[in-house]
């Protein structure tokens, strides 16, 4: 976290109209997002009692998403982006009022099939994040000028987490104590905020489309351009790769029930403590972004990340879980800045939404899949061994990237800008 000899304006792009707009979008949206998480989760965990059964949801999730990556990044760069967000965001909808209507005991849907439903759910979500994701990155893009790229990606990640900060809590105090109905009906509510707020922000022009090229060539426009540069690389990876073992998230409901015996409202604190320190630490990144030390500031940040959910799945203290969780949000927050900030700077409008669409499947193969191993690990190994064991994995990642990418290493955010 560099000092800066200029002077810096840590609240330089809350000026810009549209990009409130777009952060209010994403606060209420993010807590749709997270609150349905949540919900979904406690809610196959109380009807199969199984951790594996919690893997599954991530697992549900991320095939269609990566699935769906590539194709959602030419979207993104082909068509009008806020339009693209609006139809899938309304999707996003349409998978929640399915979920909403499996709760209602007269259709019996839940009795008669198990959880299959809820997974089909999930999986039709993770198509609709798949498109919104590179719609999104592009589009905050356009809405501000490249000098505030840093600046917008702090505050965006900031604003993101306090979100998922509000998310879980919210899900999890209102289905503690009003149940799983009005749970969702409460999901439908933060949708509809974000659908309003963002129909406010002003439409931007699709990006200009070479002709001639080839769907083929497009779709593999991304990953070229990703795999050809070692910074964007290693970056991607070091994350997949940390929190794909490192994430103990997906496990939470199993911790809260039967290690640290607190019910849906302790988890939801739970879930939103990472989100917690995230916050934290996005407003210090706002005042001192870190960008001359960019390179070394990421691999101690996930190093740090690594040893916190190792921390984690020793304790057996709600108060210390929670501190810790708090801490692996800090120092996740530290690498999700820096790379969101290169894939900005490298990037050429015209190829963002593809360039976006690798780092999804990135962050769904570590995200999603990674609750799929985490699930699966915590099956053969026990649940604490598991989590012990995806720690440890994480600091190793983090040696293999930085013998392995010294560009990233020697990163200098201000020399790319």
């Amino acid at each position: 976290m560099d000092n800066y000899p200029e002077k810096h304006d840590a609240y330089a792009v809350l000026r810009v109209r549209d990009f409130r707009l777009f952060l209010s979008f994403r606060f209420f949206a993010t807590i749709a997002f997270q609150m349905q998480s949540i919900i979904v989760g406690w809610q196959v965990y109380q009807i199969t009692k199984d951790p594996f059964a919690l893997g599954l949801i991530g697992l549900a999730e991320a095939l269609p998403n990566i699935a769906s990556a590539l194709f959602a990044g030419n979207a993104a760069d082909k068509y009008n982006r806020k339009k693209i967000i609006t139809w899938f965001m309304l999707l996003f909808v349409c998978g929640t009022l399915a979920l909403l209507l499996f709760t209602i005991p007269s259709f019996g849907i839940l009795e008669k099939t198990g959880v299959l439903p809820i997974y089909l759910v999930v999986a039709v979500s993770g198509v609709a994040r798949a498109y919104l994701y590179p719609a999104i990155i592009a589009l905050m893009a356009q809405l501000v000028p490249r000098h505030l790229y840093t600046n917008s990606s702090t505050w965006n990640s900031m604003i993101w987490h306090i979100g998922a900060i509000t998310g879980p809590a919210v899900g999890g105090m209102v289905y503690g104590f009003f149940g799983v109905r009005a749970a969702y009906l409460s999901v439908l509510l933060f949708l509809f905020f974000s659908l309003i707020l963002l129909l406010f922000v002003k439409n931007r022009p699709a990006p200009v489309v070479e002709k001639g090229e080839t769907l083929m060539h497009r779709l593999s426009g991304g990953l070229k351009f990703v795999f050809k540069n070692q910074i964007l690389l290693g970056a991607m990876s070091l994350d997949m790769f940390g929190v794909l073992f490192g994430g103990a998230v997906a496990m939470l409901p199993v911790f809260a029930a039967e290690i640290l015996h607190t019910g849906p409202q302790g988890l939801g604190f739970l879930r939103s403590a990472p989100m917690a320190g995230a916050v934290i630490m996005g407003a210090i990144l706002a005042h001192k972004p870190p960008m001359v030390r960019a390179g070394k500031s990421l691999f101690i940040s996930v190093a740090g990340f690594g040893i916190s959910i190792i921390l984690f799945a020793i304790s057996k203290n709600y108060y210390l879980s929670f501190a810790l969780l708090m801490m692996s949000g800090m120092f996740d927050n530290i690498s999700v800045v820096i790379r969101a900030t290169t894939m900005q700077l490298v990037t050429p409008d015209e190829m963002r939404g593809r360039v976006a669409s690798v780092n999804s499947i990135f962050i769904g193969s570590s995200n999603e899949i990674g609750s799929f191993e985490s699930g699966l690990a915590a099956k053969i190994m026990g649940l604490v061994a598991s989590v012990i064991f995806g720690g440890g994995m994480t600091l190793l990642v983090v040696l293999v990237t930085a013998k392995l990418s010294p560009k990233l290493r020697s990163l200098n955010l201000r020399a790319i800008r």
